[in-house]
């Protein structure tokens, strides 16, 4: 994440054992992944392998002035997705088929609690829905655009308002729409950060087109489940898993056990003052480790020696450089603990690709070429399917940026703090790829494993850190949501793609559905309208 707060409030310094909880409780969640992982790679995964991350969480307690409601929140969401799964997963496990939509069941639950406790938010759900039935210009145009690649890859199901994100297309049509800006706020929150249901927008336009329909039947069949999704959304996300062919547990069983564990700490958070958006996300950023992170999909692709070094090596980074900044006393606040825990990963990711002699812009290339021969190779590629492949790229930008020396870069440093990169050269996987290869020819060999992890790069990011983090960061901003974040995301396409940058949600200014930072400019925006 950019070194960019969500409030526009000054941010006070905190009191070192506020930061260092902070912190460690990040490093503990992901060395919990990392190590269970590194013991059962190869083998067969049971939900019980996610114990460690889940008493990792249980330590996370609200320190100064952290509203307990929100830690709550959290730690009451991962333990009864934990006990839930444990109880009626299919053998106790998770196929990998399954396994990416276990952090979907949760805000469309919250979702459905808020409803009842706030009928007024119900009311304005409604009117929004019936905003989106209005807006079939946008939706057709910017289906068809997904359809044929137009913006390149993108993230459909994103956390900010970057362009082909669905975060960006609710806050176009909530611009115009008359509600409460706390709604406003709120539904933005829950398809942002929040997941609500699977849906990634286009994926019902493009299986119609596919399956032969004409553009009037694919434009009504994305509207109606665009609504759906709003109106029912628990419904909606049993019906999204039939439609998949989920087999590892009951959706609705998952869903009716999980909203009564959470419905008291929701009603608690709500009265406690907490955003209603805020209490939408929480929630549902952290299950996933628990079946998704620890997974048998994670097993098989760790595996490789290398991947596994790769995940080791950035987490090694990530536990130095907070303990630099924490020492050294240049970590000030909850939000540049944040900032440098995802800029050490994203900058030992980096180095790691430098390795090999690939620079971030080389590999941003690469990708997105592959991209347009996908879409071509593969029309119905799934309107996700390019996701995380962006998240690497976002990743690998920064902090190719990061280590790159001035003026280009900035020569290691984040908020001060020197990136601790030599784990890297501790560790022995890592230096050694003549082992993992042909031993006279072992140049692609780092390389390769990160194009393995840059479709399952959620210890790279990492997920379970920056949900750690964020969750403390709402607990003291408990008033202020904080998803979508109002930053400019500095997407890597676009870094190679700068034309994207005129189609952005974000550039375009959504200042009456939520006040955003300043926007960046650049020459390229000067006097530059998009038509919305």
């Amino acid at each position: 994440m950019p070194e960019v707060s969500t409030t526009s409030k000054p941010i006070p310094t905190r009191p070192t054992e506020v930061l260092r909880k902070i912190a460690e409780d990040a490093v503990a969640a992901q060395r919990s992944d990392i190590n269970v992982i590194k013991v059962k790679r190869g083998g067969i995964f049971l939900i019980e392998d996610s114990k460690p991350y889940v008493e990792a969480t249980m330590k996370m307690e609200p320190v100064g002035e952290m509203k307990k409601e929100v830690i709550d929140l959290f730690k009451t969401a991962v333990l009864a997705h934990y006990e839930i799964l444990k109880d009626i997963a299919r053998g106790g496990t998770i196929r990998p088929e399954d396994d990416p939509f276990v952090e979907h069941y949760q805000t469309p639950v919250v979702l459905k609690i808020l409803y009842e406790m706030d009928p007024k938010f119900r009311e304005a759900v409604e009117k929004f829905v019936q905003e989106i039935e209005k807006r079939k210009d946008l939706i057709g145009r910017e289906a068809i655009k997904k359809y044929t690649g137009y913006y390149g890859p993108t993230t459909v199901v994103d956390f900010a308002f970057s362009v082909g994100g669905m975060p960006g297309y609710f806050a176009y049509i909530l611009d115009k729409t008359d509600i409460d800006p706390k709604y406003k706020e709120t539904i933005l929150a829950a398809k942002s950060w929040g997941m609500n249901t699977s849906y990634g927008f286009g994926s019902k336009f493009m299986a119609a087109i596919e399956a032969g329909k004409t553009l009037d039947v694919a434009l009504k069949e994305e509207i109606e489940i665009l609504k759906e999704m709003w109106l029912d959304p628990v419904g909606t996300q049993v019906k999204l898993m039939t439609e998949a062919g989920h087999e590892s547990f009951d959706p609705a069983e998952y869903m009716k056990r999980f909203e009564s564990r959470i419905k008291p700490v929701v009603k608690a958070a709500y009265d406690a003052g907490v955003h209603p958006g805020n209490i939408c996300v929480v929630p549902a950023y952290g299950v996933g480790d628990a079946g998704h992170h620890i997974s048998q999909s994670m097993y098989n692709m760790a595996k490789d020696d290398v991947v596994m070094a790769v995940m080791e090596a950035v987490t090694d980074v990530l536990d130095a450089t907070l303990t630099v900044g924490l020492k050294e006393e240049k970590i000030k606040n909850e939000y540049q603990v944040l900032s440098v825990a995802t800029g050490a990963l994203a900058a030992a990711t980096a180095y790691i690709a430098e390795l090999d002699g690939f620079s971030a812009p080389m590999i941003i290339d690469l990708l997105v070429k592959r991209f347009y021969n996908l879409v071509l190779k593969s029309p119905l590629r799934g309107a996700a399917a390019e996701l995380h492949n962006v998240d690497f790229m976002d990743m690998l930008l920064r902090g190719w940026k990061l280590i790159t020396p001035s003026p280009w870069g900035k020569d290691g440093v984040i908020s001060g703090v020197k990136v601790q990169l030599e784990p890297i050269h501790k560790n022995t996987v890592l230096m050694n790829p003549q082992r993992y290869t042909y031993p006279g020819c072992a140049i692609t060999v780092r390389f390769s494993a990160l194009m393995r992890l840059a479709d399952f790069p959620c210890l790279l990011t990492s997920e379970p850190v920056t949900a750690t983090i964020n969750t403390y960061i709402v607990a003291l901003h408990p008033e202020t949501p904080i998803a979508p974040p109002r930053i400019c995301k500095a997407c890597a396409p676009s870094f190679i793609m700068t034309g994207r940058c005129i189609h952005c949600y974000y550039r375009r200014g959504i200042a009456k559905t939520v006040p955003l930072t300043s926007v960046p400019e650049t020459h390229l925006l000067k006097g530059v309208k998009a038509v919305g």
